[in-house]
Formats: structure tokens, C-alpha cells, sequence
């Protein structure tokens, strides 16, 4: 028997949320960065630029991205890591992937990219210096099983960077909600022709 869980603010089937959460995707891809600008008022490009700072990426350094999108983490570590390094910039949705790699070529940047589930990783136990997923935890079904296959792959010492929306503080509640569940489906139907994606987006 499936197991339900969470598809936003809905209670769906494990096997539907993989389904769903891969179109919401594959309808966003291409204007992934105009929407996280837009749900977090250009701010992931400051948290960002934090956590790559926090990562302490060095030449020689195996990197691994998770949920790697459009490649802005990917892209970094790449130019810390040197050609002595190894950067992989992986996620399970193929319109994201494509999207991320072409971005990395267009900089000049030749790393090595993989459609795959960070809920089974295939790496090898030990392999990686650093693991980063940015936005992803939360749409990963068993986040348990991918924390834990993330730690697999460290090595010793390792660091494991997640970056995540949090709940707002309780004075912002309410224009947040207005914000988030009126303003920008509104703004995800004029922007890519697609409210429910972005209310999706809103709502996990």
C-alpha cells in the first residue's frame, strides 16, 4: 500500500508527489531564477553567496550539488575547486539539469552533470568534501532517507550545506500570505502561463 504525504497543502500519494513535484518543475525551469527572485525578493542571491562563502571550498575539493537547478552553486565551487577538482552538479528533474549545464558551458565551465535522486545516490560511501542542496530539501519525499545518503557520501569531516526557506517571523505572517498565495500565482500566470506551479512553490 503507498504511503501519502504532503503535496503543498495537499495530502497526495508518495508515488503522485514524485509525479507532481517533476511537472512543477519541468513548467518552471526556465524561469526558475525569475521566480526564486520573485518569492524571496532577490534574497537567495545573498543566502547564496553565503553559502558558498560558509563552504570554504578549496582547490582539489569533490563537490557535490544536490538539487542543483540552474547551477549558481555549481558554477562557484567549480572555479574554487580548479581543474584539480571535481564538481558534479546533479538534480532528478531533466528540465532543470539541462537548463543548470547549459549555463555552466556558457561560462566555460566543463563539469560533469547527473540526473539522479539524492534519495539514492551513486557515489560511493567517503567520496565527497562538501555536499550542498539550495531549495530542494523540501520537495524530496523521504528527506530522512536523502540526509542520509548525503551523509553517506561525505567523507570524514565533510560539511553538508542546506539552504531552506524557514517560516516567517509572526509580525510579517499576514502580508507574507498575501504575498505568497495571491500576489505571486498571480505573478507566476503572467510571468510563465502557469499559477498553479507557483502556488505549489508558495505552499511547501
Amino acid at each position: 500500500m503507498t504511503k501519502s504525504t504532503h503535496f503543498g497543502y495537499k495530502t497526495v500519494s508518495e508515488d503522485d508527489k514524485v509525479h507532481e513535484v517533476a511537472k512543477v518543475f519541468h513548467s518552471v525551469a526556465s524561469k526558475y531564477d525569475v521566480m526564486n527572485d520573485l518569492m524571496s525578493g532577490g534574497l537567495h542571491r545573498i543566502w547564496k553567496t553565503f553559502t558558498i562563502a560558509q563552504a570554504g571550498v578549496r582547490p582539489g575539493f569533490k563537490v557535490l550539488d544536490i538539487a542543483g537547478g540552474t547551477g549558481d552553486l555549481s558554477k562557484a565551487f567549480a572555479k574554487q575547486a580548479g581543474p584539480s577538482g571535481e564538481v558534479w552538479l546533479t538534480d532528478i528533474n531533466e528540465s532543470m539539469l539541462r537548463v543548470g549545464r547549459d549555463r555552466l558551458l556558457n561560462k566555460g565551465l566543463v563539469t560533469p552533470t547527473l540526473l539522479c535522486d539524492a534519495e539514492k545516490l551513486p557515489f560511493p560511501d567517503n567520496y565527497f568534501d562538501r555536499v550542498s542542496v539550495a531549495f530542494g530539501l523540501r520537495n524530496m519525499t523521504h528527506k530522512d532517507q536523502a540526509l542520509a545518503e548525503m551523509r553517506r557520501v561525505l567523507k570524514p569531516g565533510g560539511k553538508l550545506l542546506v539552504l531552506e526557506f524557514s517560516k516567517v517571523a509572526a509580525p510579517l505572517q499576514k502580508p507574507y500570505d498575501l504575498y505568497s498565495f495571491s500576489v505571486l500565482p498571480w505573478l507566476g500566470q503572467r510571468i510563465a502561463n502557469d499559477s498553479e506551479s507557483y502556488r505549489y512553490l508558495a505552499e511547501s
